[in-house]
């Protein structure tokens, strides 16, 4: 055993949070340097930063084995890889019987320490062995059939106590456990670390509307926390003048009640007990006026849990504001109770519901009664308060529909008008926070609000009864009403009265101006309203309202800068049919929507569509507007770069030049639109090869747009990324990093992580990592970026393709070539229905497979690949392409390969030729291919000429990569092997240090 204190890091599963308490206390006290979740971390700290860091400077990890422990759901990736990498610092201690099957077999075989079932005295000194090592007996071992003596040590009531798998607290009347409760840990975490936070009596207030949960949540904190204490009482407090008789039967209950001395003084005695008292709880549920309940708050040695819809508690209680489930712990609560539930299906019925426990719990009971998902769904949206009449949900008293109605009702009766008008007119508003800033800008055209417009403490008067009964969150700057909630109350309202609150519901929205949509810094006021103008019920409202055309259309432009082209394309597409059929096809409103349904298709991903609705809106705009309209020149620019994103950039340069020159004529050399035409000309240069001309022209756009736009905008950023990535395809490529991280790092700042325009400078970071030989780090990256576009985007996405066509080529890299040609062959075949036979993109997808053919052997298959796809090059790209230049490259590789020199020597030395000559004497693709045509020239015996193409390409490499890159390791090995067997060792000794390697012929090829 030894004495030395240890830093160690406690693992336990949410329900088990008694007994890691307990064994965190028992290893301080002995000395030991813990780090526990709940006692160092704080709320809002990023959990897989500290536990990694805590994990990392644990000497050990104390892992508490239970079944909960070992449940499916609870893991995260992170976690479980760090507990089996940390297999050598782990110490399991069991504390409950666990069959062999309940622990996963990696961990099956290690020994550990049984805890349960022990008396507190020994489970701390097995626990205390378990970290430190047995300790030998210094004495005589007493006989196994004596009776042990007595070592019952008095209680110390202010450390955790040992949790008991049996029994519970001598006064208890908490009704029975919830078998189906789930989730909710990080909750009933919170609420422990805050009822611990003192040593008086802590008062803690769990706070939320009906339904939420909150009961729930403190039944289930009495369970599992029941052994830390010795009195556990369960009061129904919704009647705060009944408190001092609940509070005489726990008096009873304690035998210090008088029967003579009446409630009240019986109360009184209660509360003056208490003080005296260790370890008690006492639960007050549905605790709706604070003001009453305060003067019966007991103080001492204990702890008080109230549940309460009511958020004024503030000077009374720490108040913790329930929110509804997670979607995490919604998918879990629904896929564990319904048989067969697909996590896409489940997903979709928790967006219905709105994350609502009640709901969650009612809807199981409703469908596995028997009814489809489909069905209910349906009448969810159609007959909303009837399917939610519907409960036989045990713990909870009422249904949902039958909870909003009585606290509506109370909310009328108790003489609060305009509270009740702005419940009712913020159901027909979207489920998001409704600012209040809104409800102060619309006031004196509101015609449904009662009361004085001229009113100064409006709405605040209205907001305070809504929080207080439970039927809306109230910030100080918003307020918010539950989907389902709003639901029920709309289906209660007259036609006459619908049709007004509609014209509210517009003046509301119609007076809100959060800026420029093209503009970051009004982004959030454009998010919030948004999200309340595309609610399905809200927008079929507004379509048709003149008013709000100008903001619609100005929310589609800001969707779809945020990188949300599915909504973008949803509001635009039924506004566009809306007003086609309203103001008719030509109207310039119409138009302006085209044109983002347009942009949002071909973010899409839908090229050609994309292109046949933009060309459509440019005809019009051409005919009624004229050539030189800034509205005509932007479907122009729109045409063009979607004719580019069809792979035909000879046409798409053609268009650019002309929009840019009516631009500038129009709008001026620095007009943002200007700037966006030029930049989309330089990338289709890029793309046509001309990068030297692209790179001059990205340059300038770059200084404007930071002079015009600033430095962070998103504009700005992508011409940074566009140049970053020219002058990798130029060979420049640790300026090329530099600049891509930087860019990078500014999009993750401005659009954020899962934006689309920021995955797309990840990936472009990925492939420059990949040309720079960083191949792990490629890799990585670009696993990640691949996850993140399936989900943003979807599988078939042109971009997602992409990424999973560089990853498989990394992979192909880094020696893993099956699973390589397994994607390859995916990608391709997807890029071909996508984007068709001849697209650049598919090309290359076709160009990445073929060459993984040849690394796995194949060389007959890939000559058959690499000829046709030579010949498409060709004819689609042109015979100096930079792409085309590749794909004679590839195949003059597998010729070689095929033992056909004489035409491998030929092929070789025409694309060197032209590579000279197109990208210039020190493109890392012109080295490659002098190091190729070396190659060939070793196996043909042309020595001298061989040499002088090595030394060469090894300068090159040198100087732009350095003496540790691949490439120049590889030109280094195949020039000392070939100065070798022109016998001229000793020099090729000095090259490589004294350690000679076989050359492998390795050949370059296009890695996108």
């Amino acid at each position: 055993m030894t004495d030395i204190a240890q830093r160690i890091f406690v693992s336990y599963a949410g329900p088990d949070q008694a007994w890691a308490e307990w064994a965190s206390w028992r290893l301080q006290q002995a000395g030991h340097q813990v780090e526990l979740d709940r006692w160092s971390w704080r709320t809002g700290d990023d959990f897989v930063q500290k536990m990694n860091l805590a994990l990392d400077n644990a000497d050990a990890v104390v892992a508490l084995f239970s079944r909960q422990y070992f449940a499916p759901n609870r893991w995260t990736r992170e976690e479980w890889s760090a507990v089996v990498a940390l297999r050598g610092r782990l110490v399991p201690v069991a504390i409950e019987l666990l069959a062999d099957d309940d622990i996963p077999t990696l961990l099956a075989g290690r020994l550990r320490t049984d805890v349960h079932d022990l008396d507190e005295t020994a489970a701390t000194a097995a626990l205390l062995e378990a970290v430190s090592g047995p300790v030998p007996p210094t004495g005589p071992v007493a006989f196994p059939g004596a009776t042990s003596a007595d070592t019952t040590t008095k209680p110390d009531t202010q450390h955790p106590r040992l949790p008991s798998s049996v029994g519970l607290p001598e006064v208890w009347n908490v009704r029975r456990r919830n078998p189906d409760f789930s989730g909710r840990e990080a909750v009933l975490g919170q609420v422990r670390t805050g009822l611990l936070s003192g040593h008086q009596a802590v008062v803690q207030a769990l706070q939320g509307m009906g339904g939420i949960g909150k009961t729930q949540i403190a039944l289930e904190y009495a369970h599992r926390f029941a052994s830390q204490y010795d009195l556990v009482w369960w009061v129904d407090a919704e009647r705060a003048d009944q408190l001092p008789v609940r509070y005489t039967e726990l008096a009873d209950c304690l035998g210090i009640a008088k029967f003579d001395a009446g409630a009240e003084a019986n109360a009184y005695a209660l509360l003056q007990h208490l003080r005296t008292r260790h370890r008690w709880l006492l639960i007050l549920d549905n605790a709706e006026q604070p003001d009453q309940i305060e003067p019966w708050l007991p103080e001492g040695l204990g702890h008080v849990l109230i549940t309460s819809r009511n958020p004024d508690w503030h000077g009374i209680a720490h108040r913790s504001d329930l929110d509804v489930f997670t979607r995490s712990d919604s998918l879990v609560y629904l896929q564990s109770r319904i048989p067969g539930l697909t996590a896409e299906r489940a997903e979709l019925l928790a967006q219905d519901l709105g994350d609502l426990p009640l709901a969650l719990a009612q809807a199981v009971g409703v469908l596995r009664s028997g009814m489809t998902l489909d069905r209910y769904r349906q009448l969810l949206t159609t007959n909303t308060e009837r399917l939610l009449q519907e409960s036989d949900v045990r713990d909870y008293p009422a249904s949902l529909a039958a909870t909003v109605n009585i606290a509506a009702s109370r909310l009328a009766d108790d003489g609060h008008p305009d509270a009740h008008a702005l419940l009712r007119l913020g159901a027909f508003f979207g489920p998001e926070p409704i600012p209040i800033a809104w409800l102060e800008a619309s006031r004196p055209r509101l015609a449904t609000i009662p009361s004085d417009p001229d009113d100064p403490m409006w709405p605040r008067k209205a907001l305070q009864p809504l929080g207080r009964f439970g039927l809306a969150r109230t910030d100080f700057d918003a307020f918010q009403i539950h989907r389902l909630t709003q639901a029920i109350l709309r289906t209660q309202s007259s036609p006459d009265l619908i049709a007004v609150i509609h014209d509210d519901v517009t003046a509301v929205l119609a007076a809100v101006n959060p800026g420029d949509p093209q503009s970051p810094a009004d982004w959030p006021g454009w998010a919030s309203l948004t999200a309340h103008l595309t609610t399905p019920h809200v927008a079929a409202v507004i379509a048709d309202r003149p008013e709000l055309r100008p903001t619609l259309t100005k929310a589609a432009h800001f969707l779809i800068r945020t990188g949300l082209p599915r909504t973008a394309y949803d509001l635009s597409t039924a506004l566009h049919q809306a007003w086609s059929a309203d103001l008719g096809p030509d109207h310039p409103d119409t138009l302006t929507c085209a044109q983002y349904v347009g942009h949002a298709t071909g973010d899409l991903g839908d090229f050609n569509k994309a292109h046949l609705i933009i060309e459509d809106t440019f005809t019009r705009r051409r005919r009624i507007l004229g050539e030189d309209h800034p509205d005509t020149l932007h479907s122009a620019n729109d045409l063009a770069v979607t004719t580019a994103y069809l792979g035909e950039h000879a046409e798409a340069r053609r268009m650019l030049e002309d929009v840019l020159a009516r631009r500038r004529r129009v709008l001026g050399e620095d007009h943002p639109d200007t700037l966006t035409s030029a930049g989309n000309l330089a990338s289709t240069l890029g793309d046509l090869g001309e990068r030297a001309e692209a790179r001059r022209m990205q340059e300038d756009v770059l200084a404007r747009r930071r002079r015009v736009l600033g430095e962070d905008h998103p504009d700005t950023l992508t011409s940074a990324g566009n140049l970053a990535s020219t002058l990798r395809d130029l060979g420049e490529h640790a300026e090329a990093r530099r600049m891509q991280e930087d860019v990078l790092a500014g999009h993750r700042r401005v659009l954020g992580e899962d934006h689309p325009d920021t995955l797309t400078s990840a990936s472009n970071l990925a492939s420059t990592f990949s040309r720079l030989g960083e191949q792990a780090e490629a890799r990585r990256m670009k696993e990640d970026v691949l996850a993140r576009q399936r989900r943003v985007l979807g599988e078939d996405h042109p971009d997602t393709l992409n990424s999973a066509g560089n990853l498989a080529s990394t992979l192909s890299d880094l020696g893993e070539h099956t699973e390589a040609r397994r994607m390859l062959e995916d990608v391709l075949a997807r890029h071909c229905r996508v984007l068709g036979e001849d697209h650049p993109d598919t090309l290359t997808s076709a160009s990445n497979l073929a060459s993984t053919l040849s690394d796995l052997g194949k060389h007959a298959e890939a000559r058959r690949m690499k000829e046709d796809l030579l010949a498409r090059h060709r004819r689609v790209l042109g015979e100096d392409h930079p792409d085309t230049l590749t794909s004679a490259n590839n195949l003059a590789t597998t010729l070689h390969s095929l033992g056909e020199y004489a035409e491998a020597r030929r092929m070789k030395e025409d694309v060197l030729a032209h590579r000279r000559r197109v990208l210039g004497e020190d493109h890392p693709d012109t080295l490659t291919s002098a190091v190729n045509l070396a190659a060939t020239l070793h196996v043909l015996r042309q020595y001298p000429a061989a040499v002088a193409l090595l030394k060469e390409a090894r300068v090159g490499y040198l100087r732009l990569f350095g003496v540790k890159h691949p490439k120049t390791a590889r030109a280094t090995q195949n020039l000392a092997a070939l100065l070798t067997a022109m016998g001229r060792t000793h020099e090729a000794q000095q090259l490589t240090g004294g350690k000679l390697k076989k050359s492998k012929g390795r050949f370059g090829r296009k890695r996108r």
